[in-house]
C-alpha cells in the first residue's frame, strides 16, 4: 500500500471515528445494554472505507466536508448494523468479526438483532440532524444524498444483495449473471453510494456522478470477489474473522462456480474497469486509483 495512501486513509478514518464518538456522547432513553451492544460493533476496528470514500469525494470534487460529516457516520452505522446481522447464526453463522466475538456471540442473537436494528434507525435520525445544519441552498443536495444512501442500504441494493447471498446456498442452478447481482448489491452498493453521496454533497455534474458510478460499482464487485478469494486463501488469525465460512455454508462464490484463478483474473478485469472510469474525469483522481489498488490487492 502507498505510504502516503496509507497515512491519509490512516488519518481521515480517525477522524470519522472522533465524529461517531460524538454521536454517542448523548444519553439514551434506552437500557444500557443495547447502547452497549451498538457500541460495541461500531468501535471494533475497521478502515471506515465508506465514510472516508464519502468525505473524500465530496473534497475532490470542491464540497465543504463538513456538509459531508453527518451523512458519513451514517453509511459507517448502516454498513456496522449489516454486518452485526450477516454474522447472525441465521445468516452467515460466524462467531468472529475483526478479530473479536461477533456481537451475537457477546451479546445474544436478541440484543444482536436489536442492535443492528439500532444503528439503522440511529443512522436515519443523525442523517436528518445533519441535513438541517445544512445552509438552505445545500439542503437540497442533502436531501438527494440521503436518498442515494437509503435505496443503496435497501431491497434494491445491499438487502437484495444479501438476500441473493443467503438464497446462493445449495442454488444448483447459480451462473454468473447471479454471482454478479450478488456482488453488486451487496458490497457495491453502498460502496458506489459513497461516493455518489460525497459527489452529490459537492454539487457535482451528472457526466461526473456517472464515471464515479461506473468505478464505484466496479471495485465494489471486486471488493467482494477479493472477500470469496481470501475466504479460500487467507487464515483467521490474519482476517480478523473464520476462513472457509463460504464452502461450510454451502454458498456458490466466484471461486466455488470458476476457481481461484479465474475469480483473481476478474478482480483484475474490474480493476481496470475502474481505472478506465476515473481517466474521464478531470479531477485529481490518484487517491481513487490508490483506493482501487488497495481493494483489488489486500491481503486482510
Amino acid at each position: 500500500m502507498n505510504q502516503d495512501f496509507k497515512n491519509t486513509l490512516e488519518t481521515m478514518a480517525k477522524d470519522v471515528e472522533n465524529d461517531l464518538l460524538v454521536c454517542f456522547e448523548k444519553p439514551f432513553d434506552a437500557p444500557a445494554i443495547i447502547v452497549s451492544a451498538m457500541k460495541y460493533s461500531l468501535f471494533a476496528g475497521g478502515k471506515r472505507i465508506r465514510p472516508v470514500l464519502m468525505r473524500k469525494t465530496c473534497e475532490l470534487f470542491g464540497g465543504d466536508v463538513e456538509n459531508a460529516r453527518a451523512l458519513s457516520c451514517a453509511i459507517e452505522m448502516i454498513h456496522t448494523y449489516s454486518l452485526i446481522h450477516d454474522d447472525l447464526p441465521a445468516m452467515d453463522d460466524d462467531d468472529l468479526r475483526r478479530g473479536q466475538p461477533s456481537n451475537h456471540k457477546v451479546y445474544g442473537e436478541d440484543i444482536a438483532i436489536l442492535a443492528g436494528d439500532a444503528l439503522l434507525n440511529y443512522a436515519v435520525e443523525t442523517a436528518v440532524d445533519g441535513l438541517q445544519r445544512l445552509p438552505a441552498q445545500q439542503q437540497g443536495n442533502g436531501i438527494q444524498a440521503l436518498k442515494i444512501l437509503m435505496q443503496a442500504s435497501g431491497v434494491g441494493g445491499m438487502i437484495g444483495g444479501q438476500v441473493g447471498d443467503v438464497l446462493a446456498e445449495d442454488d444448483d442452478e447459480m451462473n454468473a449473471e447471479k454471482l454478479k447481482y450478488i456482488h453488486s448489491h451487496k458490497t457495491g452498493a453502498m460502496l458506489t453510494a459513497a461516493l455518489l453521496c460525497g459527489a452529490v454533497m459537492a454539487n457535482t455534474d451528472s457526466e461526473s456522478l456517472e464515471w464515479m458510478r461506473q468505478y464505484g460499482e466496479a471495485i465494489g464487485t471486486a471488493f467482494q470477489i477479493v472477500d470469496d478469494i481470501l475466504d479460500v486463501t487467507s487464515d483467521t488469525e490474519v482476517l480478523g474473522k473464520p476462513v472457509g465460512s463460504d464452502q461450510e455454508e454451502h454458498k456458490t462464490t466466484m471461486v466455488s462456480l470458476y476457481g481461484l484463478k479465474s475469480a483473481q483474473e476478474k478482480v483484475e478485469e474490474y480493476h481496470r474497469t475502474a481505472i478506465e472510469a476515473l481517466s474521464n474525469l478531470s479531477i485529481d483522481t490518484s487517491f481513487y486509483i490508490q483506493m482501487a489498488d488497495f481493494v483489488c490487492n489486500r491481503v486482510y
